[in-house]
């Protein structure tokens, strides 16, 4: 039997745990969780390479909904009646986090203007 993994369900916790990663796998969620050096058993290189890749994506995400906490108001604290109103409101705080992030690239010339 060969498991499906729905790439939208992305897990970021603290440390690996066989609890933890049996959980997620019924729930078919790929686990970004960090692995975890003991006493007198410091991690692999392979290791310690897949927690750098995991932590090239996870600080990624961190850095949006930083942004949008500290830079815009706490603009996660949504307050609104209805599904449809909160995915509009969830799709215009996204829209407005992508003008900020091209206002930034564009003033320290990373892209160019359009």
């Amino acid at each position: 039997m060969e498991l499906e993994i729905d790439f939208s369900c992305v897990v970021f916790l603290g440390y690996y745990s066989d609890k933890i990663e049996s959980y997620l796998w019924l729930k078919k969620c790929k686990s970004f969780v960090h692995e975890k050096a003991y006493r007198n058993k410091p991690l692999s290189y392979a290791q310690e390479r897949a927690n750098s890749v995991k932590s090239k994506i996870r600080v990624r995400v961190e850095h949006v909904f930083g942004y949008m906490t500290n830079s815009m108001n706490n603009g996660l604290n949504l307050r609104a009646i209805g599904k449809e109103r909160i995915d509009s409101i969830i799709g215009l705080l996204n829209l407005t986090y992508n003008l900020f992030r091209y206002e930034q690239l564009v003033r320290l010339k990373r892209v160019k203007k359009m």
